[in-house]
C-alpha cells in the first residue's frame, strides 16, 4: 500500500536528485500506480565488480529504499554477465575482465551489504546472466544493429580515447545495448543510476521504445564526493567511508567533513524527512543547531544503520574521549618490532598495516600527519632508538610501538 499522493511522492523522490529524465513522464506513472494500487518497477544495476562498497555506493540504495517505502518494488539487478565485460563508462583504457567465479563471491558480499538498506522482503533481486545466457549469437548480432558506432561515440569516454588513439574494444560496445536490454527484459518503469550513467539508461529507453513498451524513466543520482570534499568517493583515492569498516572509524571520518559536505550527506545519506532536513538547515544558519552536534547526530545514525544503536553510542563515546577529553583509545593495537634494533617508522606503520606501503608511510610523515609520544614527526629517515612509543597517524590512528625484550 502506498503511503502518499502522487505529488507527495515526487516530492520525496527529487530529494537530492540531478535530473529526472522526464518528469511528467514520472508523475503519471505514479498517478497510474496510485489508481491502480499497482507497484512501478524500479530498477538498479551493481556491477560486482569489488566485494566491499562504501557510502557513495549505497546513494542509490538509499533512493531504492525511498521507493520501497513509497510501496513501489525495487529490483536490485546484479551484473554478473555484464561485470565480466566490465563497464567502460570513465575508464581511459580497457578493463581486465572478470572471471565467473570473482563475480559471483564478490556478488554474495555485495548483496548482504545492500541489505542493510533495502528491505529484502520488497527487493527483487535477479542476475542478468538469467536473460543473456540464454541468447544465440544471432539474438547477439540482433541486439547490436539496434545502434550505431556513431552514437557509441558520442560518449564522453569512448569520444576521448578514440580522439587519442587509446583502444576500444567492440565488446565494450555491448555494455551499454546489454544494460537497456536489461530493461526490456525487466519491463522498468524506471532506472536509477549515477550522472556517469546517462547514456547507457538512455539506450533503455531507447531499446524499450523500439519493443513496443512504455519508456522506463531514467533518475541520475549525482557521485557522492569523498572525505576531501572535491572529488568522488573512491577508495583509491582513500576519502572513502565503508559501511563494513569499524564503528568508531565511519564515526570519525564522518565528523571530520565539512560543514557543508555534511549537509550534502545529510541530503543523500540520512533517513531523516525533506521538512527535518529544511530545519536542520535553517537551524545552522540562523546559529540555533550547531555544527559539531548535527555531525554527530548523522554519525550516530550511519552508524547505528550498518552496526546498531549500541554499537553507535559506543562510537560516539570513544570519539568524545578521543577529541573532546584528548584521551587515547581503549584497544590501541600494540605492535612488537625485534629488540636492540633502531626504528624506522615507515617500515614500521606498513608491517604493523596502519599504512598500505612505506610509500605512503613517508608522504604521510612528510605532509606532517604522524606524530610519535605526541611531538610531530616530520623526517621520514630519522630513525628512533629502541624503547616505547605512542605512534598517532592523523585524527583517528593510534600505535603502540613496544620493543621486544
Amino acid at each position: 500500500m502506498q503511503m502518499a499522493g502522487p505529488e507527495e511522492q515526487l516530492r520525496v523522490i527529487k530529494r537530492g536528485i540531478v535530473e529526472i529524465l522526464i518528469e511528467e513522464e514520472l508523475l503519471k506513472k505514479l498517478e497510474r500506480s496510485s489508481q491502480s494500487n499497482t507497484p512501478l518497477k524500479i530498477k538498479a544495476g551493481f556491477d560486482p565488480t569489488a566485494p566491499d562498497i562504501h557510502v557513495g555506493h549505497t546513494v542509490l540504495l538509499e533512493k531504492m529504499r525511498q521507493f520501497q517505502d513509497l510501496g513501489h518494488e525495487a529490483i536490485f539487478l546484479i551484473g554478473d554477465f555484464t561485470g565480466m565485460i566490465g563497464d567502460p563508462t570513465g575508464r581511459s583504457e580497457i578493463r581486465k575482465p572478470l572471471t565467473r567465479e570473482e563475480v559471483l563471491m564478490n556478488a554474495e558480499t555485495y548483496t548482504k551489504q545492500a541489505f542493510k538498506i533495502l528491505s529484502p522482503e520488497k527487493t527483487t533481486v535477479v542476475f542478468n546472466s538469467e536473460w543473456m545466457n540464454k541468447m544465440t549469437a544471432t539474438d547477439m548480432i540482433r541486439l547490436s544493429a539496434k545502434h550505431t558506432v556513431a552514437r557509441m561515440l558520442e560518449r564522453d569516454d569512448f569520444k576521448k580515447r578514440y580522439a587519442n588513439n587509446q583502444a576500444i574494444g567492440i565488446h565494450e560496445f555491448m555494455y551499454p545495448l546489454i544494460q537497456g536490454y536489461d530493461s526490456v527484459v525487466l519491463k522498468a518503469d524506471v532506472e536509477l543510476g549515477g550522472t556517469d550513467q546517462r547514456f547507457n539508461m538512455l539506450v533503455g529507453r531507447e531499446l524499450q521504445k523500439e519493443h513496443g513498451d512504455e519508456q522506463q524513466v531514467v533518475i541520475m543520482m549525482p557521485l557522492l564526493e569523498g572525505l576531501d570534499g572535491i572529488n568522488k568517493m573512491s577508495k583509491s583515492l582513500s576519502n572513502y567511508i565503508g559501511i563494513t569498516e569499524p564503528p568508531k572509524e565511519i564515526f570519525g571520518k564522518i565528523m571530520s567533513v565539512s560543514d557543508e559536505l555534511m549537509l550534502r550527506y545529510y541530503e543523500l545519506l540520512s533517513h531523516i524527512s525533506i521538512d527535518e532536513l529544511d530545519g536542520l538547515k535553517k537551524g545552522l544558519k540562523d546559529g540555533t543547531d550547531h555544527p559539531m552536534e548535527a555531525k554527530k547526530s548523522l554519525a550516530r545514525e550511519i552508524v547505528e544503520r550498518y552496526y546498531g544503536r549500541d554499537s553507535a553510542h559506543k562510537a560516539q563515546e570513544e570519539f568524545e574521549n578521543i577529541f573532546k577529553k584528548k584521551g587515547i583509545p581503549d584497544d590501541v593495537p600494540i605492535f612488537r618490532p625485534e629488540k636492540d634494533k633502531d626504528l624506522w617508522l615507515p617500515g614500521i606503520m606498513k608491517e604493523s598495516g596502519i599504512a598500505k606501503s612505506t610509500g605512503e608511510a613517508m608522504r604521510l610523515i612528510k605532509q606532517g600527519g604522524v606524530s610519535v609520544d605526541g611531538e610531530k614527526w616530520t623526517d621520514p629517515e630519522r630513525k628512533l632508538s629502541p624503547g616505547k612509543y605512542l605512534l598517532k597517524v592523523g585524527k583517528r590512528k593510534f600505535l603502540k610501538i613496544v620493543q621486544k625484550k
